[in-house]
């Protein structure tokens, strides 16, 4: 349990606040929408976390770096009191970054000083803190870049791209892959670290079923943009269509044209010319749906999506290793992982024999598995190491601030 598991804490920590080096006192306090945060609410809300349920509820002479920060910095856990209401997260002017930063710094030598006298309960929820503070840098991101794409300078959060290793973009299309069908297990069952959502393992029939071998690429988006489909009713469910026409929807979050009629889309790197070979992202369930009808196809479930994937390293694809301004990359790549969360048409709800966990902790997942959509593989902004082929998020079908997108699936 515990090998590597001190030097992965301090790793995670640290990116995390590289990732905001960027960023002024108010870049890191100004929130943009109800659905996401500031830039100095993730850094304390993670750190809160580790001193509630590490330091507070297992090392006993330890005392609370400021008695408010548990009202300001809890996110939904009724178990622990009342709390600043979401919302309005983006009023917390005080404290200041230096101060959020110093208290990750106390947070962190506390841990560190009594790492040696930690109980396994205690470790156990590091492990669990580690991978809440991985989701919380991918929050991180995506909050700052609907942040910055309200200015309408459209700063760039980091100018340089990542450059990385690129994938053959055929097009020319894409092929079918078939994936195992019949009687399947799927939920995570083993060692390792997986969220009370991913299991138990459990069966599921499948009929004959292919996934596309890549995802839907930015060039073939703008084919069904160009042949009506954000103004075709036939194509939506009657929650899409009612959504597409009451905020206006037209194109993918983040996109825009510009006077000589090109597409362009902002990102953390920038506005750019749209990449007609990276992937589609930041659409909605709802506009995922609506493309899959116009090709004639239809979204996964989570299950064939799972059973698919479970052949391929999780570590591999296009993931967070290192802090900048991530984008999807070429759409061809076959692996499944990251790049783009992929959307599927299973409702988040929980598996057969699911129990929530007792005490505040409980509340992490299973108070969430109602009204939201599962989506699976990870992105471009997750970092590596966090997903895997169980892996379950899950978002409102409207929401797409996040690096989504979608793979398209047929029955055979």
């Amino acid at each position: 349990m515990t090998v590597g598991l001190k030097d992965r804490f301090f790793a995670t920590r640290k990116l995390t606040v590289d990732l905001t080096t960027p960023l002024s006192d108010a870049d890191a306090t100004v929130q943009s929408m109800p659905d996401t945060s500031p830039a100095k609410w993730h850094l304390a809300h993670v750190t809160w976390f580790l001193e509630s349920f590490v330091l507070r509820d297992h090392v006993p002479q330890y005392r609370a770096f400021d008695d408010n920060f548990a009202y300001l910095f809890n996110s939904y856990y009724e178990a622990e009191g009342a709390r600043h209401t979401r919302a309005a997260r983006g009023l917390i002017t005080r404290p200041s970054l230096g101060q959020i930063l110093d208290y990750r710094t106390h947070v962190e030598s506390a841990i560190e000083a009594h790492w040696n006298n930690l109980p396994e309960t205690a470790l156990q929820l590091v492990e669990l803190g580690i991978q809440h503070e991985q989701q919380h840098q991918e929050l991180l991101l995506t909050d700052i870049l609907h942040l910055f794409a309200q200015n309408p300078i459209y700063p760039a959060y980091w100018p340089t791209p990542i450059i990385g290793d690129a994938a053959i973009f055929r097009e020319d299309g894409a092929g079918w892959r078939e994936g195992p069908w019949g009687l399947q297990s799927i939920g995570f069952e083993g060692a390792g670290f997986a969220f009370d959502c991913e299991g138990p393992r459990h069966e599921v029939y499948l009929q004959p079923f292919a996934l596309c071998e890549r995802t839907v690429s930015n060039a073939e988006w703008m084919y069904f943009m160009n042949d009506g489909g954000y103004s075709d009713p036939h194509l939506w469910l009657s929650d899409g269509w009612s959504w597409v026409q009451r905020e206006g929807i037209a194109a993918p979050l983040y996109w825009q044209q510009n006077s000589d009629g090109q597409w362009l889309s902002f990102g953390l790197d920038g506005l750019r010319a749209v990449d007609l070979s990276a992937p589609v992202t930041h659409i909605s369930l709802y506009e995922a749906d609506a493309y899959a009808s116009w090709a004639n196809a239809r979204l996964p479930t989570e299950a064939e999506w799972e059973v698919a994937a479970a052949s391929f390293p999780s570590g591999e694809g296009h993931l967070l290793d290192r802090p900048g301004p991530v984008r999807p990359k070429v759409a061809g790549c076959s692996n499944p992982f990251g790049n783009v969360w992929q959307w599927t048409g299973s409702a988040y709800r929980p598996y057969p024999g699911f129990r929530a966990a007792a005490g505040a902790v409980g509340e992490y997942n299973g108070k969430f598995m109602s009204g939201q959509f599962v989506l699976r593989g990870g992105s471009c902004a997750t970092p590596r190491g966090h997903v895997r082929a169980s892996y379950r998020n899950f978002f409102y079908p409207h929401q797409r601030w996040q690096f989504t997108g979608l793979r398209l699936a047929k029955n055979v």
